[in-house]
């Protein structure tokens, strides 16, 4: 069975699905099996989308007029097409041309695959740019440090000293937790008590 999506963008009354109706129609699409949204193609959480993909059974094929109806960043293109591809469900798009049905779209859906897996080896490779050029600089991610290096000499002053971490806690105002995780990340060790 043939199942079409529709999307536009705009809630307002200037953007029809007339077009792609129309198109999806003459391809074969029974007017029954039609879903449609009006919703930004980045949203995920599109309500006619999920009815549609629930709808779908094994052997039956999703029939866009073009891919960006359905969405419009690669990986969630990929992810919707792997998760129709293990349920034994086709997928066309009439505008490119694409039908996983047949050894082309398969080959394009492959290099979906691979430009996908490509994009995200270089946001990777700009994060950790990014990240090495702000350690150059003197600048380390994360949450700012809530025991600076002299309060914690301080600290470990106090905690040799005999004091206990609650009162410790209490003096230089830090919560437990905090003085647990700073103190094991600083590789301090209790010292051996004397008999």
């Amino acid at each position: 069975m043939l199942i079409g999506y529709m999307r536009v963008s705009s809630t307002d009354d200037r953007q029809s699905v007339d077009l792609q109706r129309d198109a999806l129609i003459a391809a074969g699409v029974d007017s029954r099996h039609l879903y449609s949204d009006k919703a930004s193609g980045a949203r995920e959480d599109r309500a006619s989308l999920r009815a549609c993909l629930e709808y779908l059974a094994a052997g039956d094929t999703l029939v866009v007029w073009k891919l960006d109806r359905l969405g419009r960043s690669l990986p969630h293109l990929l992810s919707i097409l792997t998760d129709l591809r293990e349920r034994d469900v086709s997928f066309r798009s009439l505008t490119e041309q694409m039908d996983t049905g047949t050894p082309h779209g398969e080959l394009l859906f492959s290099l979906f695959g691979a430009l996908a897996q490509y994009e995200r080896a270089l946001t990777r490779e700009r994060i950790m740019a990014g990240l090495a050029a702000a350690r150059r600089r003197g600048r380390y991610g994360g949450c700012p440090r809530t025991i600076d290096a002299e309060k914690l000499d301080q600290i470990t002053a106090a905690l040799a000293g005999g004091a206990s971490k609650s009162s410790i806690s209490r003096t230089f105002n830090v919560p437990r937790s905090t003085l647990a995780d700073t103190l094991a990340r600083a590789g301090w060790l209790k010292p051996p008590r004397l008999a």
